[in-house]
């Protein structure tokens, strides 16, 4: 576990490499990044309780398959 000496020397070392301006503005985003995924997250357990439902794959033979497979198949 850091103490708080160890903190302390790593936000500085931080501070100097990205300077004030880009600190703040990287914190910025990062707040606005999280409110997103808890957004997202709530969003998605209300989207969970009813899943749509989806189309069966075609069936083999149907004539689906585009013109190199029709090829590959014919050598």
């Amino acid at each position: 576990m850091l103490g708080w000496k160890e903190l302390l020397i790593v936000l500085a070392i931080v501070l100097l490499v990205f300077g004030t301006k880009r600190l703040a503005s990287v914190g910025g985003d990062l707040g606005k990044a999280i409110q997103s995924f808890k957004k997202g997250m709530r969003d998605g357990n209300a989207s969970d309780a009813a899943p749509a439902k989806l189309d069966a794959p075609p069936a083999e033979g149907s004539g689906s398959a585009n013109s190199a497979d029709r090829e590959r198949q014919d050598r």
